[in-house]
């Protein structure tokens, strides 16, 4: 659909692991799953990178997105809010191409075991409940009240205060897992926050919901598409 955009970020600069979204994983670099993940989407009509790095752009391109431009380097720092460089790419085409589309996506190159399908679903949500926003979750390994708290000598209390439930009481808990995030887009410019009265979340298997910030879990990561795609060429 021409009214979905998919962005990509991507920076250069990682502080976990160097030149993360340019990592070899199963034989591609790390962001090429993600832009595989978006081109296969049905609802997405178009799908761009915003990097400010030139070898990123490069791969981008190779792989079948759009880089329109160079992101500025004051939005590639540590410290800058995941929002703005999607703001920044919603005005940039907005004045230069003249191209506003009703939905975004965003699509962090970082969950490389997200598929189109979990895409397509998230848009769907939209159909069914009318959300303004939706975000992907997975279900939580450790619930809220089982973490605990250490002091410098090591001792250790409950994070909340109380003794955590037995599991079998315990309600399911739900963690953000960074794969899709997705809005209607003046809605998201004019409050730059996925979260509101209307923002709906839709959950996915703990198996497509890795997100790549350590070099185990790019390990990780390397396993599982390799291991897939032997798979899929001995069946």
């Amino acid at each position: 659909m021409s009214d979905v955009l998919a962005i990509i970020p991507a920076r250069g600069g990682s502080r976990g692991v160097p030149g993360k979204n340019l990592a070899p994983v199963a034989g591609r670099p790390l962001i090429a799953w993600t832009v595989d993940a978006a081109r296969g989407a049905k609802c997405i009509g178009r799908t761009v990178v915003t990097t400010d790095h030139a070898d990123i752009a490069d791969a981008a391109r190779a792989e079948g997105a759009e880089v329109p431009f160079m992101r500025p380097a004051f939005l590639a720092a540590d410290d800058t809010p995941g929002i703005d460089p999607l703001v920044h790419a919603l005005l940039w085409l907005a004045e230069h191409e003249g191209f506003r589309p009703q939905w975004v996506v965003c699509l962090q190159p970082t969950s490389p075991l997200r598929i189109s399908a979990d895409i397509d679903a998230a848009f769907e949500l939209v159909r069914t409940h009318g959300a303004q926003a939706v975000i992907s979750v997975t279900r939580s390994p450790v619930h809220p009240r089982w973490l605990m708290r250490l002091d410098d000598d090591g001792r250790c209390e409950p994070w909340h205060g109380s003794p955590p439930p037995q599991r079998q009481a315990a309600q399911p808990a739900w963690a953000l897992n960074g794969a899709i995030y997705l809005a209607q887009t003046q809605w998201l410019l004019d409050n730059r926050t996925w979260y509101g009265e209307h923002t709906f979340a839709m959950s996915m298997p703990e198996e497509r919901s890795l997100d790549v910030d350590t070099p185990w879990q790019l390990h990780l990561a390397d396993l599982c598409l390799t291991h897939g795609r032997q798979l899929k060429v001995a069946s």
